[in-house]
């Protein structure tokens, strides 16, 4: 599978169109979108690298090494927002609604894997959950979701 991303990813730095319904597709917007937010508070730690490598093992059956490649493409990519742009597009526009909560809550497990809840990364998930449009209910249902899975007591009532 991993080379089949990797192709992916060269198809998509030269332009060529992609098919957005492939699981490599897939992959590889989440893996993304999770570097940013990972990214987002200025410290990319152990703790969510380790989260990251979890998420896309488990719910793209990827084996360790595929997993530290993916990351490792997603990382190299993750400073052009073209593609940003690009891929939360393929999400919103090729997945059903389950799949696209699935990435929320991918999402929210990666931006509490250090503990720490940051406004800029409470922003990111909204501005991510407009664009592949996930409601704020829904959202807010994958955040409870990731908090009660992970021990994390929540303070606020924002989404």
């Amino acid at each position: 599978m991993i080379n089949r991303i990797k192709k992916l990813f060269s198809r998509i730095d030269s332009g060529d169109v992609v098919e957005q319904d492939s699981a490599e597709a897939h992959a590889m917007a989440a893996a993304v979108l999770m570097v940013e937010a990972a990214r987002l508070d200025g410290d990319f730690d152990a703790s969510e690298r380790q989260s990251i490598r979890s998420l896309v093992t488990r719910h793209f059956g990827l084996e360790d090494e595929e997993a530290d490649d993916l990351i490792a493409e997603a990382e190299a990519i993750h400073d052009d927002t073209n593609h940003l742009v690009r891929l939360t597009r393929t999400i919103k526009d090729s997945y059903p609604p389950e799949e696209r909560i699935a990435i929320i809550e991918m999402l929210w497990e990666v931006v509490y894997a250090d503990g720490v809840l940051h406004d800029y990364e409470a922003n990111l998930l909204r501005r991510i959950g407009g664009l592949i449009y996930v409601s704020d209910r829904d959202r807010g249902a994958a955040r409870k979701r990731v908090t009660d899975r992970l021990g994390i007591e929540r303070t606020g009532t924002s989404n």
